[in-house]
C-alpha cells in the first residue's frame, strides 16, 4: 500500500481473480473518475446487492469500487475474492488483519483510491447507492466536500438520541452547521481525502477536519433505509467516545497552536472560581472569625486554585514545545 500503515495490514494491495500483467496494465492505465468506498465489518449479505446499486448509479462514468474489510469474522472476504473476480477491473477488495475500526478502513480506502471524486457509503444498504450522483453533482457546483443528511432517519431509538446529542455538540463546538455530521454517505474531491489524517474514531468528524482546512462543506438529504443485512455496530455505549474525540478535534482544529487559550482560558475559570471561594472563607475568618477548617467548600476551593494553575501551566509548557519547534526563541 502506498501508506506508511501498511505493516497493519496482512495483504499487500487490491486482490483480484486475476494477478497477471495484462490485468495490472488495465488497472493502471484506465483513467477513474470515481472512487467509491465501502469500508465494511460482517457484512457480507449485503455486498452483492451494494456492488450492484453501486455500478447501477454511476452509469457510465469511469469508476471504481473498494471494498475494504476490517476484520470480518463472517464470510465478507470470501464474497469480496468473488465479487472482484466478476468485476476485476472496477471492483477490489483490501483487507485487514483484525478489526481496527471504521476510521482505519477509511484511511485505507483513501490511501487506495485513483478517482478525482471519492465517495465513502456503508456497506449495510441503509444509505441507498442511487444518492451518489446527486453528491458528486454537488462537488461540481463548488465544493469540496458534500456529506448526506439523513432527514427522515430510520433507525431505533437507541442510535437515533445518541446521534442527535452528538451532532447539537458538534454544531456547538466546531460552528459548521450541519445537521448529520456522522453519515456515513459523504462525496469528497481528491485533494480532501488526501489531506485529512484518520485515525482512532475521527471518521465522524471528517466535515469539521476539513472545514478547519479551508475546505468548502455542503449537505444535501439522503434517503435513508431501515437495516435489513446484519447488525449494528453502534449505540449509546459510543456517546463517551464520541465527546472525547470531539474535545481532541476541538484542540486539533482551534487551539493546536494556540494551547494557552484552551489550557490558560480553562484554567483562569477554575482558578477563579476557587479565588472566589477563598475570599468568601478569608471573608468569614478574618472579619466573623469563624472556624473554616472543617468545611468542604473550603477544600474545595483549594482543588480549585491547584487545578488552575495545573492547567495554566499546561498551556504554558504548549506553548514553548511549539514555539521551540517553529525555531522561535
Amino acid at each position: 500500500m502506498s501508506s506508511d500503515r501498511t505493516a497493519h495490514f496482512a495483504r499487500g494491495n487490491r486482490i483480484s481473480s486475476r494477478l497477471d500483467a495484462e490485468t495490472d496494465d488495465v488497472l493502471s492505465s484506465e483513467k477513474v473518475e470515481v472512487t467509491v468506498i465501502s469500508p465494511l465489518f460482517n457484512e457480507s449479505e449485503s455486498l452483492s446487492e451494494l456492488v450492484r446499486r453501486i455500478s447501477e448509479s454511476l452509469g457510465r462514468r469511469r469508476f471504481e469500487i473498494i471494498l475494504v474489510d476490517d476484520g470480518s469474522t463472517d464470510d465478507s472476504w470470501e464474497t469480496i475474492r468473488q465479487l472482484v473476480a466478476e468485476d476485476p477491473i472496477r471492483v477490489a477488495g483490501l483487507r485487514h488483519r483484525r478489526n481496527f475500526g471504521k476510521a482505519e478502513a477509511l484511511a485505507t480506502g483513501f490511501a487506495e483510491a485513483r478517482g478525482q471524486y471519492v465517495v465513502t457509503i456503508d456497506a449495510d444498504l441503509q444509505d441507498d447507492p442511487a444518492e451518489i450522483p446527486a453528491l458528486i453533482q454537488k462537488l461540481e457546483s463548488g465544493y469540496d466536500l458534500v456529506s448526506g443528511w439523513k432527514q427522515d432517519r430510520r433507525d431505533p431509538i437507541s442510535k437515533t438520541l445518541p446521534s442527535r446529542f452528538f451532532n447539537f455538540a458538534a454544531q456547538a463546538t466546531s460552528g459548521l452547521k450541519l445537521h448529520d455530521f456522522n453519515c456515513g454517505l459523504k462525496a469528497y474531491r481528491r485533494e480532501v481525502t488526501d489531506t485529512i489524517n484518520l485515525y482512532g474514531e475521527l471518521h465522524r468528524f471528517i466535515p469539521i477536519l476539513a472545514h478547519a482546512e479551508g475546505y468548502r462543506v455542503a449537505e444535501i438529504p439522503v434517503t435513508h433505509h431501515p437495516r435489513e443485512y446484519g447488525k449494528s455496530k453502534y449505540g449509546w455505549g459510543r456517546i463517551a467516545k464520541g465527546a472525547l474525540d470531539l474535545i481532541t478535534v476541538v484542540l486539533l482544529t482551534r487551539y493546536f497552536k494556540r494551547p494557552a487559550h484552551m489550557f490558560g482560558g480553562l484554567g483562569f475559570l477554575f482558578g477563579g472560581v476557587g479565588g472566589l471561594i477563598l475570599s468568601y472563607f478569608a471573608y468569614i475568618k478574618l472579619v466573623l472569625n469563624e472556624d473554616i477548617g472543617t468545611r468542604p467548600l473550603f477544600f474545595l476551593g483549594m482543588l480549585l486554585v491547584i487545578f488552575g494553575v495545573q492547567l495554566c501551566s499546561i498551556g504554558l509548557l504548549g506553548e514553548l514545545i511549539i514555539s521551540s519547534k517553529n525555531g522561535k526563541r
